[in-house]
């Protein structure tokens, strides 16, 4: 690792531990008028004439990122001077590798002889800050060398591209809106040894500045096609996702001033995935926070513009091929849409949002009231409104249908959400008959539906030792039960679920850890057969393979990891456990009838492999008829072996059944 003279990546990362976590570090007092410090450690002073309008300083996330000699290294929130002067260093000394400083939006380039496409590559921050000041500069004398004041014309400049000195680019970040402030540059934040008109080399310089206003702009595609002005940050809300309803008002106008769309005051509701009015206008609300507003400038070379020459509603004008647009844009609000499911077949759409951050979760006893709904609106239950009871289940019990029961997990209390069910987690393909209506037969189902109350179930290091004991073995019987009646993937949940009671952390008594043990192993075993009826072949081999590092004689963890080897045609591994199995227990009947299918597997696979072997090499398809013939007399020795083998297969993985204990 290179030594750096001033910003050194060891002294960051030892500052950083030296803090405890909770320690609360003291930052320096506001200012007061006619009050005059230091800021940072390059000799910039900043004196207070004028309070701002209000405590907010220009906000902007700053990162920084850096690769040098094949290490890639990544920080955030560093100190401005600890940044620029990092990289001031590194380009000094010339090491290889590249940077991007973003608190000043600054470009940099460095060469890295090892990746060519990265030496001509540039990188470059996609959003900076536009300021507006008056600003006086003087020397130590008073002698005035630039003004704004003079021309009563202010100056608006990016924050880090050159257009001021780099000492008021530091300064002006720490001002607030309506601010006055005296700045005190050294000559290495100012002019330098090369000075300018009216300011000699190595000079002090002072500047009056007075921050009018400032935004943020964003280039929103990071090719210029749409840049976005921020007028109003809103709250901290956002940005909506793909699948969120958004409510937006805005006026899109030509560059002359022609009007060509607008929204009343009450602002459009869309969803994001549906698009409105142009894609570069939603692609900028992807952006944006609850509250926001924008202006956007719309360039015709965006590849996400409208179809040129597109009318936007009947009363107002089409919109020129080639034109630049301008809209005004606010995100007045939105309602998040959630996949609940992960394929879209049951989505949660917040109407209210509930109360903190806890939700319910699988196994929770919940308490909600409802609307359901057909897609046209007929109403078919009610639980909970006009008198009728509130609904009361246990959430992943099976006890209501499981769109429902999957959304309702994911609620807080006193949310209120409408849930969109898809026929495969609603009433499935059959007609339903309910309280008010008949659900025909593959009908997509809404329900407004309102979380009351829920009291979430038990995490394992809430227990003592004795309840997870009883928790595990209750979740383990429930999986028996569940497997018996077919029902593999929800058994191997139950299984899942009651190993994590007795997982290996806390501090148990030696009768405690024998069945602890006990339990883990057969809930592993179980979950096994399970995935073996699942055809989760990889899941069956990673929970025998769990047994057999804690058991490595357990004859059902091999019997059951071979299977799932010979599943995934690992048949040099399958072979190993069933010679390791029949060690252990020689006269074990189903371990025999496994090593017969397996004989026929490899008898299978040579056969291919001899077949590709003379397509491979034509010359000696003589010897590979040989070998095949071999083969096919070794096939018909084994072939009533192999047949009673698989009557006797699924036999075999069947009575797992009967093995859950």
């Amino acid at each position: 690792m290179v030594e750096f003279s001033k910003v050194n990546l060891k002294d960051i990362e030892e500052d950083d531990e030296g803090e405890e976590e909770g320690e609360e570090v003291e930052s320096a007092p506001p200012l007061k008028v006619g009050e005059e410090r230091e800021i940072g450690s390059h000799g910039l002073k900043k004196k207070l004439m004028k309070r701002g309008l209000n405590w907010e300083t220009p906000q902007f996330e700053y990162w920084f990122h850096f690769e040098l000699e094949n290490l890639y290294i990544s920080y955030k929130n560093l100190y401005i001077d600890e940044v620029l002067e990092f990289y001031e260093v590194v380009w000094k000394n010339g090491k290889r590798g590249y940077g991007v400083l973003g608190i000043v939006f600054q470009e940099y380039h460095f060469i890295s002889q090892s990746d060519p496409q990265l030496a001509n590559s540039k990188h470059k921050a996609n959003n900076y800050l536009q300021f507006v000041v008056h600003y006086v500069g003087s020397l130590s004398d008073g002698s005035i060398f630039i003004s704004t004041r003079a021309s009563n014309e202010p100056f608006t400049f990016k924050l880090g591209r050159g257009d001021i000195v780099l000492g008021l680019d530091h300064g002006i970040v720490t001002m607030t809106r309506g601010e006055m402030a005296i700045f005190t540059l050294p000559p290495e934040l100012a002019y330098g040894a090369s000075g300018r008109a009216g300011v000699p080399p190595n000079a002090v310089v002072q500047f009056e500045v007075e921050l009018l206003s400032w935004i943020t702009v964003v280039d929103v595609c990071k090719d210029g096609g749409i840049i976005k002005k921020i007028v109003d940050n809103g709250e901290q809300i956002g940005p909506p996702g793909d699948l969120d309803e958004v409510r937006v008002s805005y006026k899109a106008m030509l560059v002359d001033g022609t009007i060509v769309a607008q929204t009343h005051d009450e602002g459009v509701e869309f969803y994001i995935k549906d698009g409105h009015f142009c894609p570069a206008l939603v692609k900028a609300i992807k952006t944006m926070k609850k509250g926001e507003r924008v202006n956007l400038v719309v360039q015709p070379q965006c590849r996400c513009l409208w179809d040129v020459g597109k009318k936007s509603n009947d009363e107002l004008p089409s919109i020129p091929p080639n034109s630049t647009l301008s809209i005004s844009a606010e995100l007045l609000s939105f309602k998040r849409v959630i996949d609940i499911t992960g394929d879209l077949k049951v989505k949660k759409k917040v109407l209210r949002e509930g109360e903190g951050t806890v939700t319910a979760n699988e196994g929770a006893a919940v308490t909600v009231r409802y609307k359901a709904m057909l897609e046209d609106g007929t109403v078919f239950e009610r639980k909970g409104i006009d008198g009728e009871q509130p609904l009361e289940f246990i959430t992943d019990e099976e006890q209501t249908i499981v769109g429902l029961d999957r959304a309702v997990s994911t609620m807080k209390k006193h949310e209120y959400a409408l849930v969109t069910i898809s026929p495969e987690y609603g009433f499935g393909s059959t007609e339903v008959k309910q309280d008010l209506a008949v659900v025909p037969p593959s009908s997509t189902i809404l329900y407004e539906v309102e979380m009351l109350d829920f009291v979430r179930e038990k995490a394992p290091w809430e227990m003592s030792n004795t309840e997870r004991i009883e928790a595990a073995a209750r979740k383990k019987e429930e999986g028996n039960q569940l497997f018996k009646n077919g029902k593999y993937q929800r058994a191997a949940k139950k299984y899942d679920k009651a190993a994590d009671y007795v997982g290996e952390d806390g501090s148990l008594t030696d009768n405690d850890e024998k069945v602890v043990k006990s339990l883990r192993v057969s809930c592993w075993l179980n979950g096994a057969a399970c995935s073996l009826k699942l055809n989760n072949f990889g899941e069956a081999i990673n929970l025998c393979s769990k047994i057999l590092d804690v058991e490595s004689c357990n004859v059902k963890a091999l019997y059951r990891r071979a299977q799932a080897y010979m599943g995934v045609s690992v048949l040099y591994s399958a072979e190993t456990d069933i010679k390791r199995a029949l060690e252990a227990d020689p006269h074990n009947r189903e371990i025999k009838l496994i090593q017969k299918n397996l004989k026929r597997l490899q008898a299978e696979s040579n056969r291919r492999d001899a077949k590709l072997y003379r397509a491979m090499f034509p010359s000696t398809s003589k010897d590979a008829s040989t070998a095949a013939k071999k083969l096919k007399t070794g096939e018909d020795d084994t072939r009533d072996e192999n047949v009673s083998a698989l009557e006797t297969e699924n036999a075999s993985v069947d009575r797992a059944a009967s093995d859950c204990s």
